[in-house]
């Protein structure tokens, strides 16, 4: 699979400020998407690549902060690294607390800024390969006719293939046989494997219990 070229979102509302971070950026090779403002970065579409925003705290209409709850509440996990030159403790904690990568006051130094985006994209990158991961994972789960779904739900609670022949009345024969299809079908090479499956079924996205 073709390497993704990261991109980095910068939102500030100085023009003097946007072609500095556009050179930076640019003279290690990151690729740059500049916006004035808020609401001009939220209208515009944003390639399925990973990315982090640079984002300047105070800004015309909402502010940087307003930003980074609008983006939660949307569900949009864009790291954020966070610029202020009139920064202070309650803000940074509010920002670091929602989720900011880093709050850097003016003027930073360069490669600390460098440094946090390099931390920023390779967070998204992550993200978006447990993503990936776990959708192969829901895809061979839905796969999965609903008496393997429920004998493997049965299997990771720590059922014997006896009790769970007795909780479904079938035999044993017959649970072996749907074990190993859930096995095989969920790329599990051991019963921990599975039970780590299941877990990252539960959890990855917030669902419901398998069964």
């Amino acid at each position: 699979m073709r390497e993704e070229q990261p991109i980095v979102f910068v939102v500030d509302d100085d023009p003097k400020v946007r072609n500095s971070l556009e050179n930076l950026l640019g003279s290690v090779g990151l690729e740059v998407r500049l916006f004035g403002s808020t609401l001009e970065f939220l209208n515009n579409p944003r390639p399925d690549v990973p990315a982090c925003l640079v984002l300047d705290v105070r800004l015309p209409g909402l502010s940087g902060l307003d930003l980074q709850r609008e983006l939660n509440r949307l569900s949009i996990d864009l790291p954020i690294i966070f610029v202020s030159g009139h920064a202070d403790v309650p803000m940074t904690v509010r920002a670091m607390k929602a989720g900011a990568v880093e709050f850097l006051t003016k003027p930073y130094r360069e490669q600390d800024l460098l440094d946090a985006i390099q931390v920023g994209i390779e967070r998204d990158r992550a993200r978006r390969q447990e993503l990936r991961s776990l959708s192969g994972l829901q895809q061979r789960f839905a796969a999965l006719t609903p008496r393997e779904r429920e004998v493997m739900d049965l299997v990771v609670s720590g059922l014997m293939n006896k009790q769970i022949a007795a909780k479904l009345q079938v035999s044993e024969i017959t649970v072996k046989v749907h074990r190993a299809h859930v096995m095989r079908k969920m790329q599990a090479r051991s019963l921990a494997d599975l039970v780590r499956i299941a877990e990252r079924l539960h959890t990855g996205l917030g669902q419901a219990p398998l069964a």
